[in-house]
């Protein structure tokens, strides 16, 4: 079966390279790159107020390597947070802050409720205010969530997401292999992904028979109501995380009762 891996480069290859051991034929289509937004003058002071905020939310290794570099610009140094509580979003996550002497925790379930669910969050209840470092548009649920217990969310924006200019050329040519009604694996992890999914597939259509791996319960709601309005059948296979033996195993257990 054709699998599309849409992970960015620098995280796809063990992706790739466990699927094909199982026999999997993979292409390559990153739907997301991450580029930096300038050090400002509204994120030097998010910065001075760090030494007021308890819990910093950190959301990818990007953000890490951004959030830190940022973090000596704005003249503080990790000995000034020695208070503070790191939540990471996921082990790779976990694993950057780790290079960083950082100790993080991190959800069973990586995402934004799983992290809701961890007691450092859901049971502290003297919790005032938290930091994100984050990307353009991301984990608003999950603030707004917080922002309805009372907390103070001090919003680190530190990078934006684009689909990556060479995704627009490689798309096309991967339609050319895809014969009419032949089965298809995409990999969902983000509802910024699927985006950038949808408006590739607007300017190329393709009568695959999509399977969508989707990176939990509320990104499978986005795609069920994009199914809804758009009238078309896809299979939908939801994911607790993003490692290649997840997918490996959803996949199994989804081709087992096909």
């Amino acid at each position: 079966m054709l699998f599309i891996n849409t992970r960015p480069d620098d995280r796809a290859s063990v992706l790739t390279q466990a699927l094909n051991e199982v026999g999997y034929q993979v292409e390559a289509l990153p739907l997301l790159e991450l580029v930096a937004e300038p050090f400002s003058k509204a994120l030097q002071q998010l910065y001075l107020a760090l030494v007021e905020t308890q819990v910093i939310v950190v959301v990818s290794p990007t953000a890490v390597d951004i959030g830190i570099r940022y973090l000596q610009q704005a003249g503080l140094q990790l000995d000034q947070l020695k208070h503070i509580q790191w939540v990471a979003v996921g082990q790779a996550t976990a694993k950057a802050l780790a290079e960083f002497k950082i100790v993080s925790v991190v959800p069973e379930v990586e995402t934004s409720e799983g992290m809701l669910e961890l007691p450092i969050l859901k049971q502290q209840k003297d919790l005032t205010k938290i930091a994100f470092w984050r990307g353009l548009g991301g984990r608003q649920f999950m603030m707004q969530q917080l922002q309805q217990q009372g907390v103070e969310i001090l919003n680190f924006v530190l990078y934006h997401r684009q689909c990556p200019t060479q995704s627009f050329i490689a798309f096309p040519e991967i339609v050319k292999k895809i014969g009419l009604n032949q089965p298809v694996a995409v990999l969902i992890s983000s509802e910024a992904s699927w985006n950038h999914w949808q408006q590739l597939c607007s300017q190329h259509a393709c009568a695959a028979d999509w399977i969508y791996l989707v990176l939990g319960a509320r990104l499978v709601q986005v795609l069920e109501r994009a199914q809804r309005q758009m009238g078309k059948g896809f299979n939908i296979i939801q994911l607790e995380n993003l490692s290649a033996s997840e997918i490996i195993h959803r996949m199994s257990d989804w081709q087992g009762h096909v």
